[in-house]
């Protein structure tokens, strides 16, 4: 029988009390340490909702560095050539709260960052996120209310970061996937050039 928690004091009885760091960890601006961070970090998930309550999770990544901080309080994350769906973008023009975790690869803590987000289609500053000779078309613009750092524990239970664990090969390939689940009038040979060792060249395009 399924036994559901349907309050907020069932849900604290259940986990217990933050320890004091834990619970006061919270800030409002970047230390320098969160600069050095963001600098490092070359890949950064970005949680939406829309209007009506409906999530996304957008992963976005370039070289280290590519979030730009804009001052203690703000930084900018630069749109890459993508599917176009936009859904994290469309929720943000309905709904500006956002949650945002920090990666560095080998490592397995995090930094994350919640605040309000907007988004700019142009800036002074909008050279300096240029990657390749690619000048983003907008970015996402966050004013940040909370940031801290997120323990280790669940890198270290899932063994994420050991490439002895890894199994790239446990599931068929993007191609197939596509093949498959999403587009099964394509054929199978032009889904895998497609997805082939050219596909690293259409990265920024």
């Amino acid at each position: 029988m399924t036994v559901e928690i349907t309050s907020h004091d069932e849900l604290r009885e259940l986990l217990g009390t933050p320890n004091a760091r834990a619970a006061n960890k919270e800030r409002t601006r970047l230390h320098e340490r969160d600069r050095e961070w963001l600098a490092a970090s070359p890949f950064c998930l970005v949680a939406t909702a829309g209007a009506d309550g409906s999530c996304d999770v957008s992963p976005k990544g370039d070289p280290p560095g590519f979030t730009l901080v804009l001052d203690d309080r703000t930084i900018a994350v630069p749109e890459r050539p993508g599917n176009r769906r936009a859904d994290g973008y469309r929720n943000i023009l309905d709904n500006p709260h956002v949650g945002l975790i920090f990666f560095i690869p080998g490592r397995p803590d995090t930094l994350r960052i919640n605040g309000r987000a907007r988004l700019v289609r142009d800036a002074p500053w909008f050279d300096e996120l240029t990657v390749k000779g690619h000048r983003p078309v907008l970015a996402v613009v966050v004013e940040i209310e909370q940031i801290f750092y997120h323990c280790a524990k669940a890198f270290l239970r899932s063994e994420l970061w050991k490439p002895e664990t890894w199994q790239p090969e446990a599931l068929p390939s993007r191609a197939r996937l596509v093949k498959e689940v999403e587009a099964p009038e394509l054929d199978l040979a032009d889904l895998e050039r497609h997805y082939g060792p050219g596909y690293t060249q259409k990265l920024y395009v």
